[in-house]
């Protein structure tokens, strides 16, 4: 079986030639296996469609694929966008005290079970003829779970709380103080009660405008808790927010679960690990189709994700095994001394940074960790030229600088945007072509507007353009933000790679331990007073900075014994005790 899918947004047929029309070999023998809907994109009939894929080919924008698929996954079908649009197979469950997490390429469907388990959409089951109902929707469910959890949401005895992704967005439709927004959902003592677990007290009388991305965040997670509702969704509810504060909340959800049914979408596979009691994993061809996975344990669903491989769906999701290395690697070792940077400090009044500088080699990507409010934005930004130190900083050398907060406000298309960001040399360059834009698929995006990109797309078009700039050292602030758990590693093995060919430095500020392991060579920590003093100590070794990082949070990592991937040690375990005692936070042999 297959079947033939028309990515909407992508396919531009005012600015190509139909190729897909004039060379299906069906065509040309008469068939009508081609129809055009009022806004001259193609449907293909999948019943007349031989899935020789020469449409799929020769389509300049990418946006059709023509994929076969097992009988049985089509029987399990749940809805369908339109006629050639995107399907998705199987619904995950959820259960009482229980943390399910859902883990997935972006693009497979996960925004479409949310919509669907919260009842903002009404699943067809791919009818797009008939009028769906929620009788309909009742009549069609398999299995006597689902049936139940649709009808109590069908019928207001299930109320659902969804914390959105894209918390950016807040202050654009709330204007005020974070007290004045979270008091219309409830008393005064319940969110003096919900401030104080979250950590935002401070905060509670200022504008929602003045906040921070990992301040948002957590109000927006404090909102959440304050509604009522029997189900909460939580839609990546780590992003912004340091490791630290990712623990904090993982333990408030897991206590929210006690009392509530718990769904969170997650790409920090540490953290997804840590809070999660059951995992379905969500596969497919993104903007095509999506298929939902059988629940899985937490320890088997990331293992077998990392792996590539899903056993009980007898199915590769990934060509290559992803393995994390159980020693630090040594890096510095014949390597030569490329740049070093000079000691200044920051005083604002009621913040303080200072750093007392490094040396940075050639070729190597150094992690910058360390609790948010701790200076090391500002830190970024003074060797960027975009703000002044306390003294004159010098570095004589040309940076590029991924920001935290990525700009969307060009009006124009994603080409555009990058033409007027780069130079026709940069543009021109094979090496941005070929270990760049085409691995990270930027001009699949040429034609869409930059106000238009999703959280993802926008972060990796600035991640592009940061590294296809001619530059000395490249600074990127948070690169993993809203990106999904396969682009964030495919994404530090290409900083890694890149360095290393190029032979510059780049430092990139991350919370994600898992892509912090994966990219770096050294670490800079930065230690301190969130809001009131930070300093930077390192660059050091990746076990001494790793050590040094974690030791201050309280916090230790064992190795899991298949993929050696960092796994989050429960809080006074034994084995959190004993690595505690043998000052090893993070690699244990």
């Amino acid at each position: 079986m297959k079947i033939a899918v028309v990515v909407y947004d992508h396919c531009q047929p005012k600015k190509c030639s139909l190729e897909c029309y004039h060379y299906c070999p069906r065509v040309r023998m008469g068939d009508e296996i081609f129809t055009f809907d009022k806004a001259g994109k193609p449907i293909i009939s999948e019943e007349l469609c031989l899935g020789c894929g020469i449409c799929a080919h020769k389509c300049p924008f990418k946006a059709i694929h023509i994929i076969g698929l097992p009988h049985e996954i089509e029987e399990e079908i749940v809805h369908k966008y339109r006629e050639g649009g995107f399907r998705l197979y199987r619904l995950p469950q959820t259960l009482d005290k229980k943390v399910i997490g859902l883990l997935g390429a972006n693009g497979v469907g996960k925004t479409t079970v949310l919509k669907i388990l919260s009842g903002l959409l009404l699943p067809n089951f791919g009818n797009l003829e008939e009028e769906i109902t929620p009788e309909t929707v009742l009549k069609a469910l398999p299995g006597a779970q689902l049936k139940k959890y649709f009808i109590d949401l069908y019928d207001g005895r299930l109320r659902v709380v969804v914390k959105p992704q894209y918390i950016d967005d807040i202050p654009k439709y709330f204007k005020g103080s974070v007290r004045g927004l979270l008091g219309r959902l409830s008393t005064d003592d319940r969110v003096k009660e919900i401030a104080k677990l979250l950590e935002i007290e401070e905060i509670l009388d200022r504008d929602v405008k003045t906040l921070s991305g990992g301040e948002l965040q957590k109000v927006a997670i404090a909102a959440a808790m304050l509604k009522e509702g029997e189900m909460v969704f939580l839609d990546e509810p780590s992003s912004y927010l340091d490791i630290r504060t990712r623990l904090l909340v993982s333990r408030i959800i897991a206590d929210l679960a006690e009392r509530k049914r718990v769904l969170v979408v997650e790409h920090d596979l540490a953290i997804l690990d840590f809070l999660s009691d059951l995992i379905y994993v969500l596969f497919g061809v993104p903007g095509a189709y999506g298929v939902v996975s059988t629940p899985k344990s937490t320890s088997k669903a990331i293992n077998e994700f990392l792996e590539g491989y899903l056993a009980e769906e007898n199915i590769r999701i990934r060509n290559k095994e992803i393995r994390f290395t159980v020693h630090p690697p040594s890096t510095t070792e014949g390597r030569e001394v490329f740049l070093t940077i000079p000691a200044f400090s920051k005083d604002y009044g009621t913040f303080r940074f200072s750093t007392e500088g490094g040396e940075l080699y050639e070729g190597e990507v150094v992690g910058v960790v360390g609790p948010n409010g701790i200076g090391k934005t500002t830190f970024f930004k003074i060797l960027a030229g975009e703000i002044e130190a306390d003294m004159p900083v010098s570095l004589d050398v040309k940076i590029s600088h991924k920001p935290q907060y990525l700009d969307q406000e060009f009006r124009g298309t994603v080409e555009e945007y990058i033409k007027e960001c780069l130079t026709e040399e940069e543009l021109s360059d094979p090496f941005v072509t070929n270990e760049i834009f085409h691995p990270l698929k930027i001009k699949d995006l040429y034609e869409h507007e930059v106000s238009s990109l999703s959280g993802g797309e926008l972060q990796k078009l600035h991640i592009a353009i940061a590294l296809s700039r001619e530059a000395d050292l490249y600074l990127l602030d948070e690169p993993t933000a809203y990106l999904d758990a396969d682009l964030r590693i495919y994404m530090a093995k290409v900083i890694k790679r890149l360095m290393d060919k190029r032979g510059k430095p780049a430092m990139v500020i991350d919370h994600d331990v898992y892509f912090v392991d994966l990219s770096s060579d050294r670490l800079l920590v930065f230690t301190g007073k969130p809001g009131v003093e930070g300093r930077s100590v390192g660059p050091l070794s990746l076990k001494d900075g790793m050590n040094l990082f974690l030791k201050s949070l309280g916090v230790t990592f064992r190795r899991d014994y298949q993929t050696h991937r960092p796994r989050i040690n429960k809080p006074g375990s034994n084995l959190d005790r004993e690595q505690k005692r043998k000052g090893e936070y993070y690699y244990t042999e």
